[in-house]
């Protein structure tokens, strides 16, 4: 996929652990884990305003896009 999710990249910056993200903003570990290395096909814009507002960042922080091999 040409998106690439880069939450644990701004967790290290902000010297958080994953399960502190999940109480702060109420959503659980395993949701987030699976949003942090990528095993999602979607991201709700409510979920992401809510990282974003607790992580103090932009979406584009969390969000890359990175072209596939074939151009597509």
């Amino acid at each position: 996929m040409a998106i690439i999710l880069r939450l644990d990249r701004m967790l290290a910056d902000r010297k958080m652990q994953l399960s502190e993200l999940a109480d702060r903003i109420g959503i659980s570990v395993v949701n987030l884990s699976n949003i942090k290395t990528g095993k999602v096909k979607a991201i709700r814009f409510s979920t992401l305003n809510l990282i974003c507002r607790e992580l103090n960042c932009q979406p584009g922080d969390i969000l890359e896009y990175q072209p596939d091999s074939e151009g597509a």
